[in-house]
């Protein structure tokens, strides 16, 4: 797709990241963008206005009031098709969150129409901080898109997550955010990869999956126009560009952050969750005594992330699809599933070959109204097809 027409304004914040705003506008306008630059104060401090302004080719707004005697607040957040905010500093967050309206930025952000996306930079602990994590969780439920932040090294001589996304990635969020297509509009969530659960400090319980299939309908989702938010369990996978990550390590981890992201039309659980965890978990590693017997590993269930969502009386998906990873009675375990858990759909699979961290699958779509057998194929084709049957399913 090409942004030609499309019109943009970008509000580049105080983040040593700042200087990478201009790489982004000229990504932009070569694909067609109009960019309007508004620089904060806290921006001021790391890239110049006629910086923004040189590589924009468009006049820089940085003052309320002199914006307000020029072209109006209301004029400025009525212009554009989408709102970014790249990078965004803990402070910007905050405002939005709070519905603040003390300079021209966050004003703008109140009064506008346009969706709006976010690229947050900051500290990691500034990341990390409750109140941060509190403040993304609010803006993520008035549908206020993210991309990043990114794990790295940062200004500071430290690394962790609070980097700001690469500009080409932040750029594919953007082509993401206003792509037409049958699901614009739409959010959803998918869950992928394995779930990793602590024996002691350096051990634990886990499974073969490599998130390729979650993975792979979280892309399909989002080339159709969705809003995808994306809980991934650890993977090798690198971060897909135009989605919201959220990576976790366990399941009770994996819970929270789908609720976290809710609400949303479609919610897709690819994940390969862990039905049990150990009971507790010693802080030090257990150690292997001579002559003495294995250590008993007392075991405890798991969150059930799909019923638990499928089964919810507020926020609940339009449409919840679950996965079922078998090794024998495959359909028969799939429809007794999707009337245990509640859910809309069951895609069951046998895993019994080389599934788990292959390239392709062969797949049994459960629904109420039968059960389709796809042959085998690519895991981009099962979600390209799956995608599809979801958008047919919310038109």
């Amino acid at each position: 797709m090409s942004l030609s027409g499309r019109k943009i304004l970008l509000i580049v914040s105080g983040s040593v990241a700042a200087y990478k705003a201009l790489e982004l506008i000229r990504l932009l306008r070569k694909d067609g963008a109009e960019v309007w630059p508004i620089l904060t104060s806290g921006g001021a401090r790391f890239v110049t206005k006629e910086a923004l302004a040189g590589i924009s080719g468009a006049r820089v707004h940085d003052d309320l009031w002199a914006a307000e005697a020029e072209i109006g607040h209301i004029r400025l957040a009525r212009w554009p098709d989408l709102v970014v905010a790249a990078p965004a500093s803990a402070n910007l967050l905050a405002g939005m969150a709070q519905g603040l309206a003390g300079d021209l930025a966050t004003t703008v952000l109140l009064a506008t129409r346009a969706p709006v996306l976010v690229a947050p930079a900051m500290n990691p602990a500034m990341w990390a901080h409750p109140a941060t994590v509190t403040n993304a969780a609010l803006l993520r439920a008035r549908n206020v898109a993210f991309v990043g932040p990114e794990e790295g090294p940062m200004a500071e001589p430290e690394s962790g997550l609070g980097r700001f996304a690469e500009p080409a990635t932040v750029h594919a969020a953007i082509r993401a955010a206003l792509a037409d297509g049958p699901l614009a509009g739409k959010h959803a969530i998918v869950t992928a990869g394995p779930t990793h659960e602590p024996i002691d400090p350096v051990r634990y319980i886990a499974n073969r999956s490599s998130g390729k299939q979650g993975y792979a309908i979280a892309a399909a989702l989002a080339a159709l126009g969705a809003r995808v938010t994306l809980v991934s369990g650890p993977s090798a996978l690198p971060d897909l560009p135009g989605v919201t990550m959220q990576r976790v390590e366990s399941a009770r981890e994996m819970l929270a952050a789908v609720e976290a992201a809710l609400p949303a039309d479609a919610a897709v659980f690819n994940a390969a969750v862990a039905d049990f965890r150990p009971d507790a978990a010693p802080t030090q590693k257990i150690k292997k005594e001579p002559g003495a017997p294995p250590p008993e590993i007392r075991l405890a269930l798991n969150p059930d992330i799909l019923a638990t969502i499928a089964q919810r009386t507020t926020q609940r998906p339009r449409l919840v699809v679950g996965f079922a990873a078998e090794t024998e009675k495959v359909i028969e375990h799939a429809t007794a599933k999707r009337a245990r858990k509640g859910c809309d759909w069951i895609v069951a699979n046998d895993v019994a070959g080389d599934v788990m961290g292959g390239a392709e699958n062969a797949v049994h779509l459960v629904t109420a109204g039968g059960v389709e057998d796809w042959p085998r194929m690519a895991k981009e084709e099962v979600a390209r097809r799956l995608a599809l049957r979801i958008a047919e399913a919310l038109s």
